[in-house]
């Protein structure tokens, strides 16, 4: 299993646009991904009320995680965009 530890750069942390902007990008890779904040039970990534279930918070570390063949590119995408609290999915890492 392929997995990226990452610190939420989002002052206000997954809630509400933030989490948006991360489902829709955990959506539009085509991989199932789960993402846990620190070490707790994850939750499916593409799914927006689980994802604001979390209460991760700006500063937090959370966990993103795929067992899928292909999940590399994947993870390292989403891990930019929690990391620097991006606006939008980049193109490339």
């Amino acid at each position: 299993m392929a997995e990226r530890r990452v610190t939420i750069g989002w002052a206000e942390g997954l809630h509400a646009r933030p989490a948006s902007i991360f489902v829709r990008a955990a959506t539009a890779s085509g991989v199932p991904i789960t993402i846990a904040k620190g070490d707790g039970t994850p939750v499916n990534a593409a799914s927006m009320l689980a994802v604001l279930g979390l209460g991760a918070q700006g500063g937090e570390e959370v966990v993103l995680a795929s067992d899928a063949d292909d999940a590399e590119v994947a993870l390292d995408r989403l891990a930019k965009l929690v990391a620097e609290g991006l606006e939008e999915l980049p193109e490339t890492v």
